[in-house]
């Protein structure tokens, strides 16, 4: 009875450690980012660019919910004329990504975009066929964080939820950090509510700053 027992509880740990449906595919601070210093943040919408191929609105909205939570858990107050821009990417499939995405922008990208793709602003590059699709689009950042992204290939899954925070006004990336996966086994579904939730607990596992006091567990 003692080993039988002894195994259920074996079996109860790994269950809760070993068996998580999402991972954190990266998480990294550019330009030594002081996030600590920034109190207000906004929300990419779909105004200033497109959804991602797949993404409804009620998905956006619901990834949006989730990671307004966990910033303003930081002490982050939202702000629509904030500095501190969040910007969204799902990996998606090059074939089902056939509309251009960022034809109606209110301004020119800077600079070229990086392609390949179906259109010449398409966000990239691409790995067997799955690359970043970008609310925004980041040619509006500096050049130099293609390459740091390009290193990440972590990211280059289909359904990795990516987040990027940048300093919109000066056009400086501060942070980025990918989690896989919010598409429900790995179909063009995406989980549900609570799902989308926890993804984006998972997203902010190793951000820089911390849960104020209250929302510490």
């Amino acid at each position: 009875m003692r080993k039988l027992y002894g195994l259920l509880i074996l079996l109860a740990v790994m269950t809760l450690t070993g068996c998580s449906q999402y991972s954190l595919v990266n998480s990294t601070v550019y330009n030594n980012a002081d996030l600590a210093q920034y109190h207000t943040f906004r929300i990419v919408t779909p105004d200033e660019g497109k959804l991602p191929p797949g993404m409804t609105m009620v998905t956006y909205y619901n990834i949006a919910a989730a990671i307004r939570e966990q910033m303003v858990q930081r002490g982050f107050t939202e702000n629509p004329n904030s500095d501190l821009l969040v910007n969204l990417a799902l990996t998606v499939k090059k074939e089902i990504a056939t509309e251009p995405l960022y034809q109606a922008m209110p301004q020119p990208p800077i600079g070229p975009g990086p392609g390949p793709g179906p259109n010449p602003w398409a966000p990239g590059p691409w790995y067997n066929g799955v690359g970043p699709w970008y609310m925004m689009p980041p040619t509006y950042y500096p050049a130099s964080y293609y390459s740091n992204a390009q290193v990440i290939t972590g990211i280059y899954r289909e359904g990795v939820l990516t987040m990027d925070l940048v300093n919109i006004a000066t056009q400086t990336p501060l942070y980025s950090a990918s989690v896989s996966t919010i598409l429900d086994n790995g179909d063009t579904q995406f989980r549900d509510l609570k799902g989308i939730t926890e993804a984006v607990a998972t997203l902010f596992s190793k951000f820089p700053v911390a849960k104020l006091p209250q929302y510490k567990q």
